[in-house]
């Protein structure tokens, strides 16, 4: 893929590249939406990469090209603002690069970059945090510039919220950068604190991707998130501001009264799902995987009904998945509104098993899913 991406690189802009970085798409094990609440979420970078080619050129400018149409965006580096909608995909480098200027990093010329992807797009790993975050590193080597891990993935979140204009929270930016080898990355998004939890060998992840593309900035995954916060406003009455991690189910039946249907329901997803995570992190501590598949069957089903991010090819998928007497359980990974299921499994379930879903899947909807497994691997780094 290396290679590959210097080649692409050369044709494209007749030099070399000086630096290559690359950073993990992710999945969420378990936590959905938890992170912008202040609560706890799991999540595994896997073996699959966003990787990008930098070199610096001799004027201001920024140019970043498409590895689909080789078209190349020209930005001033005097004079970065948003792009517009069709060029979406140059906001995630572009606002990284802005983010980095912020925090002291020095860059007297611009750069030519290209970016190359083996994760699947839509499909709920966010190969968003991904470009962030093989952006930070790459432009950091680039130009000199000391940055810890924590840093750019707090900077790769101010990007997503501040320029692209996606309110997430910190899982998918801290996932990719705090990933490692056979370990899942465990997130009190509070403290902004990131540890690893090893795997049990015996565990395998597989996606299901529904190819129904979720497009999470059009306005679904704002209006999750201004409900939670509606929620933890009228919570807060009376006292100072705090966020849904905060509150028991008891305070939320208290205040029950006074806010929306769907206030309501965003709120009690989010409470429960933070003690699904920490109840979670516990099971996989004592080695005790069946209740963890158990617990993020109940995380799906909260999604489902209560925070109503999922959707009929995402439930039909988990559906199909617990039937097999090898899959431990399965949920939806990510914003949701479509993208990716997720089904942790033994050794035991094969290319076999997983087609059997995917031809019911098909049979159901007309679509046929794209199947993968893949392993928990290591989070963002320079190559």
């Amino acid at each position: 893929m290396k290679e590959t991406l210097a080649s692409n690189f050369e044709k494209i802009y007749s030099q070399k590249p000086e630096v290559f970085a690359q950073a993990p798409g992710r999945i969420e094990f378990i936590g959905n939406h938890t992170d912008y609440n202040g609560g706890y979420t799991m999540g595994a970078a896997i073996d699959r990469v966003v990787m990008v080619a930098l070199a610096k050129r001799t004027d201001t400018l920024l140019c970043f090209a498409s590895a689909k149409s080789g078209e190349i965006v020209k930005i001033d580096l005097k004079d970065i603002k948003k792009q517009p909608r069709e060029y979406n995909w140059v906001n995630y480098p572009l606002g990284v690069f802005k983010f980095l200027l912020e925090a002291g990093m020095k860059a007297d010329t611009g750069f030519n970059m290209l970016d190359m992807s083996n994760l699947p797009a839509g499909s709920g790993l966010s190969s968003s945090a991904a470009i962030e975050l093989s952006t930070a590193f790459a432009l950091c080597k680039l130009y000199g510039f000391e940055c810890d891990l924590k840093t750019k993935v707090r900077i790769g979140r101010k990007c997503e919220n501040l320029f692209v204009g996606m309110p997430c929270g910190i899982l998918d930016q801290g996932v990719s950068g705090f990933g490692k080898k056979d370990a899942l990355v465990f997130i009190d998004c509070k403290s902004e604190e990131f540890s690893n939890a090893p795997l049990p060998q015996e565990c395998k992840f597989w996606l299901f991707n529904s190819t129904k593309k979720h497009a999470l900035v059009d306005g679904m995954y704002e209006a999750r998130h201004n409900e939670c916060m509606e929620a933890a406003k009228i919570l807060s009455e009376g006292g100072e501001d705090r966020l849904l991690r905060e509150f028991s189910i008891a305070d939320l039946e208290a205040k029950k009264d006074k806010m929306s249907a769907n206030a309501y329901k965003r709120a009690k997803h989010i409470i429960e799902e933070n003690r699904r995570v920490l109840e979670a992190k516990k099971a996989l501590e004592a080695d005790d995987i069946k209740t963890v598949g158990k617990l993020m069957v109940a995380s799906h089903e909260s999604s489902r009904d209560l925070f109503e991010n999922s959707c009929p090819e995402l439930d039909f998928l988990v559906a199909e998945a617990v039937k097999n007497p090898h899959v431990y359980g399965a949920r939806l990974s990510g914003g949701g509104f479509g993208g990716a299921v997720l089904a942790l499994t033994d050794k035991d379930f094969c290319e076999t098993d997983a087609q059997k879903i995917a031809e019911a899947y098909q049979n159901k909807f007309g679509l046929k899913p794209a199947v993968f497994a893949c392993s928990a691997g290591d989070g963002a780094k320079n190559i």
